[in-house]
């Protein structure tokens, strides 16, 4: 099937400061549908903060951020548009991971049948009867991924989702965000472990200390020779991500 990709997700100009602190100094760049965008940059370059603004948990100190074409801070969150995970699952250690999806699905309006699918799809049928507080990192992080997948969304925006995987987690979510994308959907993730991006994105975006200083394609970087990680350090001075 062919999709019409179209620029989804946009970052224009945004800028983070708190205080004297300059957490983003100036981001601009473009997320298209259809494919899955790697998000790259060292320690303290500004990733993390730069996707909070994109998706509405953090208000830009300059500049504006856009999905679907409307303005981020004028749109009702919508579990069924965007999916993010960008901080840890938030549930109660007390509570067990099927009532935590439950629980915010009766608040996105998604029918309760959602969250057994979720859970059967991030690969915790059987965990999400148990305690929360029981799970292992690698377990935390499928029910935040669980979390993102909720609304069955068009955007899913995912800040570091292969940490605490095992390498058949891994291998499970590179092929979950590639058929994203067959599927014409848009996917946005950060992440350090680049060999394995390497193997899963479309497209890169590297920022180094709040900027953007490369754009584009994966193929454009094979196509001239250059590996990710080899391209990725020589845009951040050899820093690691």
């Amino acid at each position: 099937m062919t999709h019409r990709h179209t620029q989804v997700l946009v970052a224009d100009g945004l800028a983070k400061r708190y205080g004297r602190v300059t957490a983003v100094a100036d981001m601009s760049f473009t997320v298209r549908s259809g494919a899955v965008t790697g998000f790259f940059g060292p320690n303290g370059a500004g990733k993390t903060t730069a996707l909070k603004m994109l998706v509405g948990l953090a208000r830009p100190t300059a500049g504006r951020a856009f999905i679907n074409g409307a303005p981020v801070d004028s749109m009702i969150p919508d579990a069924r548009v965007i999916g993010v995970y960008i901080e840890p699952c938030g549930a109660h250690p007390g509570r067990s991971g099927r009532a935590h999806l439950r629980t915010l699905a009766t608040l996105a309006g998604l029918p309760r049948a959602r969250v057994d699918e979720v859970l059967t799809t991030v690969g915790l049928d059987e965990a999400g009867r148990r305690r929360v507080g029981k799970y292992s990192m690698g377990m935390r992080q499928r029910l935040g991924l669980a979390v993102a997948l909720l609304g069955d969304p068009q955007i899913l925006v995912l800040d570091e989702p292969v940490n605490g995987l095992d390498p058949r987690g891994i291998a499970w979510l590179r092929t979950l965000l590639r058929e994203q994308a067959a599927l014409g959907r848009t996917v946005l993730l950060s992440s350090h472990v680049l060999s394995e991006a390497a193997q899963t994105v479309d497209d890169v975006v590297v920022v180094d200390q709040g900027r953007v200083v490369h754009q584009g394609a994966l193929s454009d970087l094979e196509g001239r020779g250059e590996s990710l990680e080899l391209a990725y350090f020589n845009l951040t001075g050899g820093t690691q991500s």
